[in-house]
């Protein structure tokens, strides 16, 4: 199996008997959303797209795979929703076949997606590898399986020696607990997760907020002492405790 890393995404090439294109958490609508909080911005749907478009040219995968939150209103769907989805999944359709790991977003998703496009809540094999949202306990089926996540959302702020900060989002990547998930045991090779940042740009959620408070199966069956974080264009970061962050409010 092949990673190939597209930072101009987020996404991610997963090669092996296929060339299958991830990403997650598109949140589209998610301006309604912001307005009714009272933060105005025009939608940015059309440049998701456009993104979009670029990584599928570069990578010419055999499928898209969308890991969840295709929609962002919940648990409704959006007039911007209605008015946006139908023409951008039809877009992406025409490029290249589509699938769907539903996440906790998508009330009502099928209505955008034909037969044989949306996979199951819990996760599917696909090519030899374990695609899921992230939101739920993963199907035992994925066990022994690279498991690849969205709903996380991570982010990563980076501090250099003289003082100078980053944030980006970033990937991570760790072995699970398979008996935190209630895999069954057995003779395998060991689970592995990697959390994918969010393919929308508005959605980025701490790292370190996650490591202090895991939020969802997945992340509180972390082996978080082996976790590591990587940019969305592959760059190795190194281990999550290697953050500046990490530890401080960790108890002695």
């Amino acid at each position: 199996m092949k990673l190939e890393f597209f930072g101009g995404g987020p996404a991610l090439l997963v090669s092996r008997s296929r060339r299958i294109l991830a990403v997650a958490d598109l949140h589209l609508g998610i301006e309604a959303d912001l307005a009714c909080h009272g933060l105005y911005f025009r939608s940015r749907s059309r440049d998701r797209l456009e993104r979009l478009e670029a990584c599928i040219r570069d990578a010419s995968p055999d499928l898209l795979l969308i890991l969840g939150d295709v929609k962002h209103g919940v648990p409704f769907t959006s007039r911007q929703e209605y008015r946006e989805i139908p023409e951008i999944i039809e877009r992406l359709r025409s490029l290249v076949p589509v699938q769907i790991v539903p996440g906790n977003h998508d009330t009502g998703i099928e209505r955008f997606f034909e037969n044989g496009e949306i996979l199951p809540k819990q996760g599917a094999i696909v090519d030899g590898t374990g695609y899921v949202h992230g939101h739920m306990y993963p199907d035992p089926s994925l066990a022994g399986h690279l498991i690849i996540a969205g709903h996380h959302h991570p982010l990563v702020s980076i501090r250099d020696e003289v003082g100078c900060a980053m944030r980006s989002p970033a990937y991570l990547f760790s072995p699970v607990d398979e008996q935190c998930l209630g895999f069954p045991p057995g003779d395998r090779e060991p689970t592995r997760v990697l959390f994918m940042p969010a393919f929308n740009e508005l959605s980025g959620y701490d790292l370190m907020r996650t490591v202090r408070d895991p939020f969802s199966p997945l992340s509180r069956c972390v082996r978080w002492e082996a976790a590591e974080v990587f940019l969305p264009d592959g760059t190795f970061i190194g281990l999550v405790s290697s953050l500046e962050e990490y530890g401080a409010d960790q108890e002695p």
